[in-house]
């Protein structure tokens, strides 16, 4: 187990990332949101996920006091348009890790109580099946800053859509809480 918390410290510090957290054979590493623009109300937070256990879990949901609500949410693709899906939880393999990143996976935070400035931190409660909480300190990150070299590389809806939510990239993101 020591080993394992060793490990994640040390990856968290090779990317020059905010603090890893660990709850059980479960850990996270670099926790992120990007700042806001403007008076955008959303943002999103990313973070990679490792099971190092023998058994599946589940990201059932998070919390964060720094958002009216949050939802864990995916991209999925509608002929060359990328639409934001909400999911119920997202899938932890066992001995695996999984991406919230941009383009994919991702914590939506939508109606920001203040706009989120770069350098500035937050805590945000990841909610598991069989690990129960965990609290991370995401590190918010200036546009253009993420240190992990993720990009956007698809088209953005932009949609008529009632209950459209920007991550605060700028790019309205065509939303829905419909099953895929």
């Amino acid at each position: 187990m020591l080993r394992i918390a060793a490990r994640a410290l040390a990856f968290a510090f090779i990317l020059g990332a905010g603090a890893a957290a660990q709850a059980g054979e479960l850990h996270v590493d670099d926790p992120w949101a990007r700042a806001s623009l403007g008076q955008v109300p959303n943002s999103a937070a990313y973070m990679i996920l490792h099971n190092e256990g023998a058994e599946d879990d589940r990201l059932l949901r998070a919390e964060a006091e720094v958002a009216a609500a949050v939802e864990l949410h995916t991209h999925v693709m509608e002929g060359d348009v990328a639409r934001m899906r909400r999911v119920e939880a997202v899938e932890l393999p066992a001995g695996e890790s999984v991406a919230l990143a941009p383009g994919g996976l991702h914590v939506m935070l939508i109606g920001l109580e203040a706009p989120l400035e770069a350098g500035e931190t937050f805590p945000l409660t990841l909610v598991f099946e069989r690990a129960g909480a965990l609290e991370v300190t995401v590190e918010v990150r200036a546009a253009g800053r993420e240190r992990q070299g993720h990009s956007h590389g698809h088209s953005h809806g932009h949609g008529d859509e009632d209950d459209d939510h920007d991550h605060g990239e700028g790019h309205g993101h065509g939303h829905s809480h419909g099953q895929q």
